[in-house]
């Protein structure tokens, strides 16, 4: 096959085979990933306007890219249209027009996807009659808009309902959450889900069929029709209500307005585009991107090799489900713990961890089979990296390190889930004090994607690298912060519970004082966070890290009583199931919540100024993928400095 020549394209080369297929490959020149820049985009247009004056007997779009199909649209070009309504217009005709060309052209079109097929790239795969997805583990389908305050304006919120149903595409737009490639041919989102070495020629068999394009049936498309569609979401809306009660956030409300009111056809509501294009939410969420993306760098350029073999020390809930998550990922683990019991409790976590994310019972059997039970320690001499996650003192994690050491194969690495103690006091007795490095997880160890990886003044480069590889291996988000006591996340948190109490000790009721984090857009309130995290850690924590003298009088009574908070049952709520029992909150006092969030602002700043962490920007993201601040507001002290250009 040959590249037409007379079209000049630098992200796309257009072959035609011997039976007439036109193969158009996309493969985005000085990029490991293909995005839809407006320069591709006006290529793609080119090509089917070619196309036009020389109709193929059919139309395949694939990639060149090993990564995947296509990430999505260029993230740098919304960006730049921030608070520009007209570019904002503009960037939405392009797309919305340019794919509405391929979806009604005459001869049949195919996308044949392997590996990541997002935002953009999902719109352009379901504006082609056809759509194959390639059956590997990489190949994910996603409408992620959402995620950064904005909509799938391309088609998306038009075709995903037309061919999955309503209910089903709205739960997928508005949560942004992404289908492998078998879960998308059985929505309905593609054709067929094929083998990776059958792909082309699956691809050439569906294209050339004459099948009539997919379309949802029975009720999923009586529900997109005028008669049901207030219906449909008028049941969303109440969804969105209890997800999102003080409507934070725009983009999931516009992406249901557009679809119920204008069949998912962003141009007839020029305003939504204009309410989206200015809001400080989609604006601070692309920053929340920025931020993920240089967390996610950090650890991809280690030329340390993966990590095959972890030992965890300690089956608690960290040390457990930090050998889970790592069973999950491929690795084999060793899990060590002097309490049999704790360890058959980690494993039955454990299960249910890879049930829920794997579904399929030979990959679930598979991780089960990689997280070992070694309560005596068997498995320290060939670990490559031993993980210690016992208790918080430092006699205790010392004396565990003496006995460590001996048994370590050349260049391990040894390695603590410290939440706040220094590494320069828990290395006084190593022989190598350079090989021990913090990784320190965030509670629950599953669903929190941050990882602060602890630097010591004596750190080896080596180990140094080994650690942000395996961060990165695990799927996880490294944050470099220096040894100092509790780091930054934990430094943060710690005077913003401990004010929450202090509100409490003046007569505020716990549900109220919550509620006013929850207005202003954290996740959780911070007496259910220190209920989550611990009474007994918040008060260890709020000692060595607090200025504060006296604790407060609530903590005292409850750690008094034995009351721990979640893992006990009964702390500042009673816990029943995993959740706690509320009473209804009172009227929140004008201005609590900038009291609540004044203290933890005040330590970020004071973290960065010690140099705990490198900048503002990696601070913020700490703080946001580390303890859930509120990500519209896109960090605490780029919150501050906003308040500060209000005012």
């Amino acid at each position: 096959m040959m590249p037409v020549a007379t079209l000049d394209l630098q992200n796309f080369t257009l072959y035609t085979d011997d039976q007439h297929i036109a193969w158009l490959k996309i493969d985005c020149v000085g990029s490991s990933v293909n995005r839809l820049s407006a320069a591709v985009l006006q290529e793609l247009n080119q090509t089917l306007d070619y196309l036009n004056s020389h109709p193929p007997k059919a139309l395949i779009i694939y990639s060149g890219k090993a990564a995947g199909f296509i990430a999505g649209a260029d993230i740098d070009e919304f960006s730049e249209h921030g608070n520009n309504p007209e570019k904002g217009l503009a960037l939405v005709t392009r797309g919305w027009t340019v794919f509405n060309k391929l979806a009604k052209q005459s001869y049949p079109t195919l996308a044949l996807v392997q590996g990541h097929c997002l935002g953009g790239g999902l719109e352009l795969a379901l504006a082609c009659r056809y759509c194959l997805t390639v059956d590997q583990d990489d190949t994910r389908l996603a409408l992620p808009e959402v995620m950064l305050g904005i909509f799938p304006g391309w088609g998306g919120m038009l075709r995903l309902p037309e061919y999955i149903g309503p209910a089903a595409a709205m739960d997928l737009m508005l949560s942004g959450k992404s289908v492998d490639a078998r879960k998308a041919a059985r929505l309905g989102m593609v054709d067929a889900c094929v083998p990776v070495r059958l792909a082309k020629q699956a691809a050439v068999k569906q294209v050339l069929s004459g099948k009539k394009p997919r379309r949802a049936k029975g009720l999923p498309r009586l529900m997109n029709s005028k008669l049901l569609r207030p219906l449909v979401a008028g049941q969303v809306r109440k969804q969105l209500e209890k997800r999102d009660p003080y409507q934070h956030y725009q983009a999931p409300r516009a992406i249901l307005e557009i679809w119920e009111k204008h069949n998912g056809n962003a141009l007839k509501a020029p305003e939504l585009i204009e309410q989206i294009t200015r809001s400080n939410t989609a604006a601070n969420l692309l920053r929340v991107f920025h931020l993920q993306e240089r967390l996610k760098s950090i650890g991809k350029h280690s030329s340390t090799q993966e990590i095959s073999h972890i030992h965890v020390v300690g089956a608690g809930v960290m040390g457990g489900d930090i050998a889970a998550v790592c069973a999950l990922k491929g690795i084999r683990v060793t899990l060590q713990d002097q309490d049999r019991k704790r360890i058959a409790q980690a494993q039955g976590r454990a299960a249910k961890l890879f049930q829920r994310r794997l579904k399929d019972r030979r990959l679930v059997q598979a991780s089960l089979d990689r997280l070992i039970p070694d309560p005596d320690g068997h498995g320290i001499p060939s670990a490559d990296l031993v993980l210690e996650a016992i208790f918080e003192n430092a006699d205790a994690k010392r004396s565990l390190y003496t006995r460590i050491e001996p048994l370590l194969k050349p260049g391990a690495v040894l390695a603590s889930n410290t939440s706040s103690l220094p590494l320069s006091e828990l290395s006084l007795n190593l022989i190598n004090p350079e090989r021990l490095v913090g990784i320190h997880f965030f509670n629950p160890v599953s669903r929190m994607p941050l990882v602060e990886v602890v630097e010591s003044e004596l750190l080896a480069p080596d180990v140094r690298s080994a650690a942000y590889a395996f961060v990165n291996q695990i799927g996880k988000l490294p944050l470099p912060v220096k040894d100092s006591p509790g780091f930054l996340v934990n430094a943060v948190l710690a005077p913003y519970m401990l004010e929450a109490m202090r509100c409490v000790d003046e007569g505020l009721d716990p549900a109220t004082v919550d509620k006013a984090m929850l207005q202003f857009g954290m996740p959780m309130g911070p007496l259910e966070l220190a209920d989550t995290v611990g009474l007994d850690i918040a008060r260890d924590a709020g000692a060595q890290l607090s200025q504060q003298a006296a604790m407060p009088a609530c903590l005292k009574t409850h750690l008094d009583r034995q009351e721990l908070g979640r893992k006990t049952g009964q702390g500042f709520y009673t816990w029943k199931e995993g959740k706690a029992q509320k009473s209804p909150a009172g009227t929140v006092p004008n201005g609590l919540a900038d009291r609540l969030i004044k203290p933890l602002v005040e330590q970020t700043e004071h973290q960065v100024r010690i140099g705990v962490v490198e900048d503002d920007d990696l601070a913020d993201a700490g703080v946001i993928f580390g303890t859930g601040f509120a990500p519209f507001r896109g960090g605490p002290l780029h919150y501050k400095a906003t308040q500060k250009q209000r005012n």
